[in-house]
């Protein structure tokens, strides 16, 4: 091999020696008490977001809002056989009083709010609810990855609206 054919293959190895290092996907990261609250009625675990919005923690907040909603949609999907507390009127007045100022916050910064919903879905994966029928479940799964992805495909639009109403976008 002759240095001029040899000459870009040592420029391409010394690029990619020297070069920045791959970058790797990483794990989202999940908040603190995850691990207990996996068998948590999901109303407690909707709960978990009010005292965290007031303390200025949106992040945590959104977290445990999605997480809860995720396991009650579940449920509720399931029949009145898997949702245990028999109200969905419950969970429709969690999700009207939370959701306003959990979302106002989550949808300020839509990178930040698809990394959360990875990290619910995440969660749920590894604390999962054997209460739950598995088929309905990963549906309800399945709907939550659908809703993250049409955030991203619209995050141009959201933000738009978001600034056209004086709402902030991080």
């Amino acid at each position: 091999m002759s240095y001029r054919t040899m000459f870009p293959h040592l420029i391409a190895a010394a690029l990619f020696l020297l070069g920045p290092p791959l970058a790797f996907v990483e794990e989202p990261a999940l908040p603190r008490g995850a691990e207990t609250a996996g068998n948590a009625p999901p109303s407690e675990i909707m709960l978990r977001a009010a005292p965290l919005m007031q303390a200025g923690r949106g992040d945590e907040a959104t977290f445990w809002f999605y997480a809860g909603q995720l396991r009650w949609r579940s449920r509720l999907n399931g029949g009145p056989a898997q949702d245990p507390t028999g109200e969905p009127a419950l969970f429709s007045s969690l999700f009207e009083t939370l959701g306003p100022s959990v979302n106002a916050w989550a949808f300020g910064d839509i990178p930040k709010l698809q990394l959360t919903i990875d990290a619910v879905l995440l969660w749920d994966e590894r604390y999962p609810d054997p209460s739950l029928d598995p088929a309905v479940h990963e549906r309800t799964r399945a709907g939550l990855t659908a809703v993250r992805d049409q955030i991203g495909r619209e995050a141009d639009m959201i933000r738009a609206e978001r600034a056209s109403r004086g709402l902030e976008n991080r």
